[in-house]
């Protein structure tokens, strides 16, 4: 589908006019339509290119000023996709969902981010694992390899989190950044110790319940399916297309529940979410649920463990070629996840930017979105700080 630019800004107005997608949130004030112009045309010039289609989302200064879809819903989907559309978030997961429920444990003294994860989670043993910290885990500094295929190794959940805990480190604690899958499913069951709930309650009612996330949640219900963009065409475990399924093989054997994977939200529902978290980093906020701002401050600045890594607690950091692109502030952090979701917040401009896309869809072969994340970053930058 191909819309003219006439059209296109046409859209874009609509957008702006409707209003903020954070109820607590002043509404959107009318803007020029051609500010975000350069963002749709690029977006539809990657229409089954990069992905079948996109929704995304920016916001500043607790409004929505941008929100729209490009594209339809699947290879094998013709339908378009609306803002409405629902995505397999994937590693977004660990930030939405797994690092802020660890920050509200930390706010309310249930999790220490520098207590052995020993202390929560017995079963973790092996050499060397007395010496694991929560911190490590959130940094993915822990020494854990990145991933194994419990998919194949385990039948069901508690045999997949037995080998979890007990798979060997690689590295020393601290030593070494290894993005891993594996520590952020043993974070979730430190989580779940700290607070006594499944994650999936927890977030549900402390954090999604609250902010009004009405389409964000573990296992999507089957009248949410179409709704929800398929992505890929599972020839590894499940042998048929994922639609409405966690994408992640070893979420989907803890039964779609997981701290690593597992969630599906829409733009909006994220909107709501990082409206709320730039909030927490002013003391003035009077939200609910309430962080205090230094400790949201803490959590998405660098840790420089190891030295030189550009994560945060959870969150990352721009660095070189990352998907913030280039023209981010210095104290932006965000995600991304591997089905093409991302989001960035840049506190300084008090900005968000959120893309969801279901570029695995029919096959993760196709990697395009590395660059379409960057050049969107770039464009979204542009549009909110116009030159004078």
């Amino acid at each position: 589908m191909r819309l003219t630019l006439s059209a296109l800004l046409g859209i874009i107005a609509a957008v702006a006019a409707c209003g903020s997608a954070q109820r607590n949130a002043s509404p959107a004030r009318p803007i020029p339509g051609q500010q975000f112009a350069p963002v749709i045309v690029y977006l539809q010039s990657q229409v089954d290119t990069a992905f079948p289609g996109a929704v995304i989302a920016v916001g500043q200064h607790d409004s929505v000023l941008l929100l729209a879809a490009v594209g339809h819903y699947g290879a094998g989907d013709r339908r378009p996709v609306t803002t409405e559309t629902i995505y397999d978030l994937a590693s977004l997961t660990k930030v939405i969902g797994l690092t802020t429920a660890a920050m509200m444990l930390v706010d309310s003294g249930k999790l220490d981010l520098d207590a052995p994860v020993q202390k929560y989670v017995p079963a973790f043993q092996g050499a060397g694992k007395e010496r694991v910290m929560i911190r490590h885990l959130l940094t993915h500094s822990s020494g854990l390899p990145a991933w194994r295929p419990l998919f194949r190794e385990s039948t069901n959940r508690a045999e997949a989190l037995a080998l979890v805990d007990t798979t060997a480190l690689m590295r020393q604690p601290g030593d070494t950044f290894v993005y891993s899958d594996l520590g952020a499913i043993v974070l979730m069951q430190a989580v779940e110790a700290a607070s006594g709930q499944s994650i999936d309650r927890f977030l549900e009612t402390r954090l999604f319940g609250p902010l009004n996330m009405q389409s964000t949640r573990y296992q999507p219900p089957e009248s949410w399916r179409s709704r929800i963009a398929p992505t890929e065409n599972d020839t590894a475990f499940r042998h048929r297309v994922l639609w409405g399924e966690v994408h992640d093989e070893n979420a989907g054997r803890l039964g779609g529940v997981s701290g690593h994977a597992g969630l599906f939200s829409s733009a909006g529902d994220l909107s709501k979410f990082a409206i709320w978290l730039l909030r927490q980093r002013r003391p003035s906020s009077g939200d609910f649920p309430r962080l205090p701002a230094s400790l949201v401050q803490e959590f998405t600045r660098r840790q420089n463990i190891p030295q030189g890594s550009s994560r945060a607690l959870g969150w990352d950091t721009p660095s070189d070629h990352s998907s913030a692109g280039t023209k981010l502030g210095p104290n932006a952090f965000g995600h991304t996840g591997f089905t093409g979701t991302s989001i960035w917040m840049d506190p300084d401009l008090n900005a968000f930017i959120i893309l969801l896309t279901n570029r695995v869809n029919p096959t993760r072969a196709n990697t395009k979105i590395l660059e379409v994340r960057r050049r969107v970053a770039d464009l979204v930058a542009d549009a909110l700080t116009p030159p004078r």
